[in-house]
């Protein structure tokens, strides 16, 4: 099976060049945390957004006609700032107001911290961990919050093991959270929501707790473009 991204193309604006170079590096990347992951880990990162669904009444017409039904839609949306670890496909999913540099810096700390607290639990110390804790590189589209000036200082300054690497240009089939994304909305998309609490519930027992079962040889496809996601 593949992914469908969306219905139009972005190949006539992607950089070739730039896009065969990115992937030869990841894969060295990829490959590397696999084999040493208490050396180098691969978080693949994005943000996305679920709303409560769309209800649609059935409705009678004459046969050879067709009456618009309207939709009544509840109001409400979650808003979900999260990662997904390449060598063993652990997510850590983040609820947020709406993604701006302060709440991505916020989250990339959490993510720092739950990295650091797996190496300490393995016998190491937590003041040795900037040194000698594992590199955590973040596979990350270019939003402009991403890269904030101000922001990128405070990665720097507060969070050493944290890498940005960043996708080329119109390239969203490079990252795998996309297909973690396309899941869950795929799972939730014939249930109907009574609150935003109880979507979140949900999407934090499908993202957070494990419940949320991806098939993970399936290929994210972007308009022809294919990446592997095993």
């Amino acid at each position: 099976m593949r992914y469908l991204w969306a219905k139009y193309s972005l190949e006539d604006k992607q950089n070739l060049k730039k896009r065969e170079a990115f992937k030869e590096k990841l894969q060295g990347y990829l490959e590397a945390s696999k084999a040493h992951p208490e050396k180098i880990q691969v978080w693949f990162w994005d943000e996305s957004g679920f709303s409560l669904r769309v209800i649609r009444r059935k409705n009678w017409s004459k046969k050879g006609s067709r009456k618009k039904v309207t939709g009544k839609r509840s109001s409400g949306r979650v808003n979900i700032m999260g990662g997904l670890r390449f060598h063993d496909k652990k997510r850590i999913c983040y609820f947020i107001e709406k993604g701006t540099g302060e709440s991505f810096y916020e989250q990339l700390e959490k993510l720092n911290n739950f990295v650091k607290n797996e190496w300490v639990t393995q016998g190491n110390l937590d003041s040795d961990f900037p040194k000698l804790g594992p590199k955590i590189l973040i596979v990350l589209d270019n939003a402009s919050f991403h890269k904030k000036k101000a922001v990128l200082e405070e990665i720097e300054k507060n969070l050493p093991n944290i890498q940005l690497y960043f996708l080329p240009e119109y390239s969203p089939d490079f990252n795998l959270v996309e297909l973690v994304w396309h899941s869950a909305k795929e799972y939730i998309s014939h249930r109907l929501f009574k609150s935003v609490d109880e979507l979140k519930d949900l999407l934090n027992r499908l993202l957070n707790q494990g419940e949320l079962i991806i098939k993970w040889e399936r290929k994210i496809k972007n308009k022809g473009n294919i990446a592997v996601a095993n």
